[in-house]
Protein backbone atom coordinates (compact mmCIF):
# COMPACT_ATOMS: atom_id res chain seq x y z
CA UNK A 1 0.00 0.00 0.00
CA UNK A 2 1.42 3.54 -0.92
CA UNK A 3 1.75 5.74 2.18
CA UNK A 4 -0.76 8.12 1.34
CA UNK A 5 -3.32 5.74 0.79
CA UNK A 6 -1.58 4.37 3.82
CA UNK A 7 -2.47 7.49 5.93
CA UNK A 8 -6.31 8.27 4.63
CA UNK A 9 -7.59 4.56 5.70
CA UNK A 10 -5.62 4.75 8.79
CA UNK A 11 -6.56 8.44 9.33
CA UNK A 12 -9.34 9.54 6.86
CA UNK A 13 -13.19 10.72 8.34
CA UNK A 14 -13.79 7.22 8.06
CA UNK A 15 -12.46 7.09 11.68
CA UNK A 16 -15.10 6.27 14.29
CA UNK A 17 -15.52 7.53 17.98
CA UNK A 18 -13.34 5.61 20.70
CA UNK A 19 -10.42 4.91 17.81
CA UNK A 20 -7.06 4.63 18.96
CA UNK A 21 -4.20 5.24 16.96
CA UNK A 22 -1.58 2.58 18.04
CA UNK A 23 2.04 4.60 19.01
CA UNK A 24 3.84 2.50 15.84
CA UNK A 25 1.26 4.01 13.68
CA UNK A 26 1.94 7.56 15.39
CA UNK A 27 5.36 7.08 14.88
CA UNK A 28 4.88 6.52 11.52
CA UNK A 29 2.69 9.47 10.72
CA UNK A 30 5.41 11.59 12.45
CA UNK A 31 8.18 10.24 10.96
CA UNK A 32 11.02 12.33 10.95
CA UNK A 33 14.99 12.00 11.32
CA UNK A 34 16.87 10.50 13.78
CA UNK A 35 17.58 12.44 16.99
CA UNK A 36 20.81 12.37 18.53
CA UNK A 37 21.48 12.52 22.17
CA UNK A 38 21.18 16.34 23.31
CA UNK A 39 19.91 17.95 20.24
CA UNK A 40 16.74 20.15 20.13
CA UNK A 41 13.68 18.82 19.17
CA UNK A 42 11.72 20.49 16.25
CA UNK A 43 8.73 18.57 17.96
CA UNK A 44 7.76 16.52 21.02
CA UNK A 45 5.16 14.19 20.80
CA UNK A 46 3.67 12.66 23.44
CA UNK A 47 1.18 9.51 23.52
CA UNK A 48 -1.43 6.98 25.48
CA UNK A 49 -2.00 9.44 28.74
CA UNK A 50 -4.27 12.19 30.21
CA UNK A 51 -3.91 15.57 29.03
CA UNK A 52 -2.33 16.64 32.03
CA UNK A 53 0.09 14.00 32.62
CA UNK A 54 1.16 13.97 28.77
CA UNK A 55 1.93 18.03 29.29
CA UNK A 56 4.14 17.20 32.22
CA UNK A 57 6.33 14.28 30.49
CA UNK A 58 6.22 16.93 27.19
CA UNK A 59 7.23 19.90 28.91
CA UNK A 60 10.19 17.99 31.11
CA UNK A 61 11.37 17.50 27.52
CA UNK A 62 11.78 20.63 26.21
CA UNK A 63 13.82 21.37 29.55
CA UNK A 64 10.73 22.63 31.87
CA UNK A 65 8.49 25.54 31.77
CA UNK A 66 11.38 27.36 33.14
CA UNK A 67 12.90 27.47 29.69
CA UNK A 68 10.01 29.53 28.96
CA UNK A 69 8.86 31.53 32.28
CA UNK A 70 10.79 33.26 34.12
CA UNK A 71 10.13 34.78 37.63
CA UNK A 72 7.61 37.33 38.11
CA UNK A 73 6.36 37.48 34.07
CA UNK A 74 3.21 37.98 33.12
CA UNK A 75 1.85 34.68 31.49
CA UNK A 76 -0.84 34.66 28.58
CA UNK A 77 -2.54 31.12 27.57
CA UNK A 78 -5.08 31.45 24.78
CA UNK A 79 -6.92 28.25 24.56
CA UNK A 80 -9.62 27.44 21.95
CA UNK A 81 -12.89 28.57 23.73
CA UNK A 82 -14.93 28.87 21.07
CA UNK A 83 -17.79 26.69 21.45
CA UNK A 84 -20.50 26.32 23.72
CA UNK A 85 -20.38 22.70 24.35
CA UNK A 86 -19.20 20.45 27.00
CA UNK A 87 -15.26 19.07 26.51
CA UNK A 88 -16.31 15.72 25.66
CA UNK A 89 -17.79 17.47 22.14
CA UNK A 90 -13.87 18.01 21.45
CA UNK A 91 -14.57 21.58 20.09
CA UNK A 92 -12.52 23.26 22.73
CA UNK A 93 -9.14 22.87 23.95
CA UNK A 94 -9.42 20.29 26.93
CA UNK A 95 -9.76 22.35 30.36
CA UNK A 96 -7.68 19.74 32.30
CA UNK A 97 -4.78 20.62 29.59
CA UNK A 98 -5.01 24.51 30.42
CA UNK A 99 -5.09 24.21 34.29
CA UNK A 100 -1.86 22.23 33.94
CA UNK A 101 -0.39 24.34 31.64
CA UNK A 102 -0.99 27.58 34.10
CA UNK A 103 0.26 25.59 37.33
CA UNK A 104 3.65 25.29 35.59
CA UNK A 105 3.73 28.53 34.66
CA UNK A 106 3.12 29.32 38.59
CA UNK A 107 5.72 26.94 39.23
CA UNK A 108 8.00 28.69 37.36
CA UNK A 109 7.85 31.68 38.71
CA UNK A 110 4.94 34.10 36.65
CA UNK A 111 3.90 36.33 38.67
CA UNK A 112 -0.22 36.45 36.54
CA UNK A 113 -1.53 34.23 34.14
CA UNK A 114 -4.56 34.91 31.88
CA UNK A 115 -6.76 32.93 30.06
CA UNK A 116 -8.77 34.68 27.05
CA UNK A 117 -10.53 33.78 23.87
CA UNK A 118 -12.72 35.66 21.10
CA UNK A 119 -15.46 32.97 20.73
CA UNK A 120 -17.48 32.09 17.85
CA UNK A 121 -20.83 31.50 20.48
CA UNK A 122 -21.53 33.36 23.09
CA UNK A 123 -18.92 34.20 25.17
CA UNK A 124 -20.19 33.48 28.81
CA UNK A 125 -21.79 30.31 28.06
CA UNK A 126 -17.99 29.24 25.67
CA UNK A 127 -16.24 29.46 28.92
CA UNK A 128 -18.50 28.16 31.29
CA UNK A 129 -19.96 24.89 29.05
CA UNK A 130 -16.24 24.51 27.94
CA UNK A 131 -15.19 23.65 31.20
CA UNK A 132 -12.23 26.24 31.21
CA UNK A 133 -13.69 29.05 33.17
CA UNK A 134 -13.72 26.71 36.06
CA UNK A 135 -9.68 24.88 35.49
CA UNK A 136 -8.73 28.49 34.86
CA UNK A 137 -9.74 29.67 38.29
CA UNK A 138 -9.10 26.63 39.97
CA UNK A 139 -5.55 26.78 38.95
CA UNK A 140 -5.11 30.51 40.08
CA UNK A 141 -5.51 32.14 37.18
CA UNK A 142 -7.72 35.19 35.61
CA UNK A 143 -9.79 34.52 32.52
CA UNK A 144 -11.28 37.87 31.13
CA UNK A 145 -13.41 38.58 27.89
CA UNK A 146 -12.61 39.15 24.13
CA UNK A 147 -16.32 40.19 23.54
CA UNK A 148 -15.66 43.70 23.47
CA UNK A 149 -13.63 46.38 20.39
CA UNK A 150 -12.25 48.19 23.39
CA UNK A 151 -9.84 45.01 24.01
CA UNK A 152 -8.00 45.14 20.86
CA UNK A 153 -5.71 47.86 19.41
CA UNK A 154 -4.93 48.06 15.84
CA UNK A 155 -1.43 46.64 14.55
CA UNK A 156 0.54 46.33 11.30
CA UNK A 157 1.94 43.48 9.93
CA UNK A 158 5.09 43.90 8.11
CA UNK A 159 5.26 42.12 4.77
CA UNK A 160 1.53 40.60 4.82
CA UNK A 161 -0.37 40.37 1.37
CA UNK A 162 -3.49 40.74 2.80
CA UNK A 163 -3.40 41.04 6.51
CA UNK A 164 -1.66 44.29 6.67
CA UNK A 165 -3.40 45.44 9.82
CA UNK A 166 -5.85 44.32 12.42
CA UNK A 167 -7.25 44.70 15.90
CA UNK A 168 -5.14 42.37 18.56
CA UNK A 169 -6.16 41.90 21.80
CA UNK A 170 -4.39 43.90 24.58
CA UNK A 171 -3.31 40.90 26.32
CA UNK A 172 -1.22 39.71 23.14
CA UNK A 173 0.86 42.83 23.39
CA UNK A 174 1.45 43.70 27.08
CA UNK A 175 2.20 39.90 28.21
CA UNK A 176 5.97 38.65 28.57
CA UNK A 177 5.27 35.19 27.37
CA UNK A 178 2.42 33.98 25.02
CA UNK A 179 1.28 30.07 25.08
CA UNK A 180 -0.48 28.55 22.41
CA UNK A 181 -3.01 25.69 23.18
CA UNK A 182 -4.69 25.18 20.02
CA UNK A 183 -7.06 21.47 20.03
CA UNK A 184 -6.36 19.51 16.90
CA UNK A 185 -9.63 19.63 14.50
CA UNK A 186 -11.61 19.79 11.25
CA UNK A 187 -12.50 22.87 9.89
CA UNK A 188 -15.21 23.56 7.08
CA UNK A 189 -13.30 26.00 5.64
CA UNK A 190 -10.27 25.87 6.50
CA UNK A 191 -9.45 22.32 6.03
CA UNK A 192 -8.03 21.98 9.71
CA UNK A 193 -7.81 24.17 13.02
CA UNK A 194 -3.96 24.43 14.87
CA UNK A 195 -1.99 26.37 15.98
CA UNK A 196 -1.49 28.81 13.17
CA UNK A 197 -5.51 29.14 12.97
CA UNK A 198 -5.61 29.66 16.91
CA UNK A 199 -5.13 33.35 16.51
CA UNK A 200 -8.00 34.01 14.59
CA UNK A 201 -9.45 34.35 18.21
CA UNK A 202 -6.93 36.90 19.48
CA UNK A 203 -7.92 39.41 17.09
CA UNK A 204 -11.23 41.79 16.52
CA UNK A 205 -12.44 41.73 13.07
CA UNK A 206 -12.35 37.71 11.82
CA UNK A 207 -15.12 38.76 9.02
CA UNK A 208 -12.29 40.81 7.07
CA UNK A 209 -9.80 37.26 7.23
CA UNK A 210 -13.46 35.54 5.51
CA UNK A 211 -13.82 38.37 2.87
CA UNK A 212 -10.12 38.34 2.10
CA UNK A 213 -8.29 34.55 1.50
CA UNK A 214 -8.60 33.04 4.98
CA UNK A 215 -5.61 31.09 4.57
CA UNK A 216 -3.53 33.66 3.18
CA UNK A 217 -4.76 35.76 6.27
CA UNK A 218 -4.05 33.01 8.69
CA UNK A 219 -0.44 32.95 7.36
CA UNK A 220 -0.23 36.34 7.80
CA UNK A 221 -0.70 36.76 10.81
CA UNK A 222 2.19 34.54 11.75
CA UNK A 223 4.35 37.42 10.60
CA UNK A 224 4.03 39.48 13.42
CA UNK A 225 6.25 40.10 15.99
CA UNK A 226 4.17 38.62 19.19
CA UNK A 227 4.68 35.34 18.59
CA UNK A 228 3.99 32.07 20.89
CA UNK A 229 6.82 30.80 22.69
CA UNK A 230 5.55 27.76 22.86
CA UNK A 231 2.89 25.84 21.08
CA UNK A 232 0.65 23.18 22.56
CA UNK A 233 -1.59 21.11 20.39
CA UNK A 234 -4.24 19.11 22.23
CA UNK A 235 -5.38 15.83 20.16
CA UNK A 236 -6.53 13.61 22.65
CA UNK A 237 -9.79 13.92 21.30
CA UNK A 238 -9.47 15.01 17.61
CA UNK A 239 -12.72 15.91 15.32
CA UNK A 240 -12.27 14.35 11.99
CA UNK A 241 -15.29 15.79 10.60
CA UNK A 242 -18.10 18.21 10.53
CA UNK A 243 -15.37 20.99 12.27
CA UNK A 244 -15.12 23.48 13.42
CA UNK A 245 -17.92 23.19 16.10
CA UNK A 246 -19.22 18.96 15.50
CA UNK A 247 -21.93 17.34 15.86
CA UNK A 248 -21.31 14.42 18.34
CA UNK A 249 -19.02 12.45 19.77
CA UNK A 250 -19.08 10.57 16.65
CA UNK A 251 -17.24 12.78 14.91
CA UNK A 252 -14.46 12.17 17.03
CA UNK A 253 -10.78 9.84 17.15
CA UNK A 254 -9.85 9.29 20.71
CA UNK A 255 -5.57 9.79 19.53
CA UNK A 256 -4.78 10.28 23.32
CA UNK A 257 -2.04 12.11 22.37
CA UNK A 258 -0.24 15.87 22.96
CA UNK A 259 2.24 17.97 20.82
CA UNK A 260 4.54 20.50 21.35
CA UNK A 261 6.51 22.81 19.64
CA UNK A 262 7.95 26.51 19.44
CA UNK A 263 7.53 26.31 15.58
CA UNK A 264 3.87 26.70 14.87
CA UNK A 265 4.33 25.82 11.42
CA UNK A 266 6.17 22.20 12.35
CA UNK A 267 3.45 21.65 14.84
CA UNK A 268 0.80 21.94 12.61
CA UNK A 269 2.11 20.14 9.83
CA UNK A 270 2.29 17.18 12.34
CA UNK A 271 -1.56 17.74 12.94
CA UNK A 272 -2.30 17.51 9.03
CA UNK A 273 -0.88 14.21 8.99
CA UNK A 274 -2.57 13.44 12.06
CA UNK A 275 -6.18 13.96 10.30
CA UNK A 276 -4.74 11.94 7.44
CA UNK A 277 -3.85 15.12 5.25
CA UNK A 278 -0.15 16.26 3.33
CA UNK A 279 0.87 19.21 5.09
CA UNK A 280 1.19 20.89 1.90
CA UNK A 281 -2.20 20.25 0.76
CA UNK A 282 -3.51 22.87 3.89
CA UNK A 283 -3.10 25.59 1.92
CA UNK A 284 -2.64 27.88 5.14
CA UNK A 285 0.57 25.61 6.31
CA UNK A 286 1.84 25.68 2.92
CA UNK A 287 1.59 29.65 2.32
CA UNK A 288 3.45 30.14 5.89
CA UNK A 289 6.06 27.51 5.55
CA UNK A 290 6.95 29.34 1.99
CA UNK A 291 6.81 33.00 3.76
CA UNK A 292 9.67 31.42 5.50
CA UNK A 293 7.74 31.28 9.11
CA UNK A 294 8.49 27.72 9.82
CA UNK A 295 9.49 24.20 8.71
CA UNK A 296 6.57 21.74 6.87
CA UNK A 297 9.08 18.77 5.99
CA UNK A 298 8.66 16.55 9.24
CA UNK A 299 11.37 13.75 7.49
CA UNK A 300 13.81 17.04 8.51
CA UNK A 301 12.71 17.64 11.90
CA UNK A 302 14.08 16.42 15.08
CA UNK A 303 10.70 14.73 16.71
CA UNK A 304 10.70 13.22 19.79
CA UNK A 305 8.03 10.34 20.31
CA UNK A 306 7.11 9.25 23.81
CA UNK A 307 4.57 6.79 24.85
CA UNK A 308 3.23 6.71 28.29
Amino acid sequence: MKRRNFLRSSLGAGLAAGTFMSFGRLEKVLAGTPVPAGANYDLIAVMGGEPAAMFDMGIQAMGGMGTFVSKGQKVLVKPNIGWDVVPEKGANTNPALIKRIIEHCFRAGAKEVYVFDNTCDNWIKCYKNSGIEQAVKDAGAKIVPGNTESYYQEVTIPNAKKLTSTKVHELVLSSDVFINVPILKNHSSARMTGALKNMMGVVWDRGYWHRNNLNQCIADYALFPQKPALNVMDAYNVMMRNGPRGVSVADLSNMKSLMLSTDWVAIDAAGAKMLGKEPGSIEHIALAAGMGIGKMDLSTMNIHRMKM
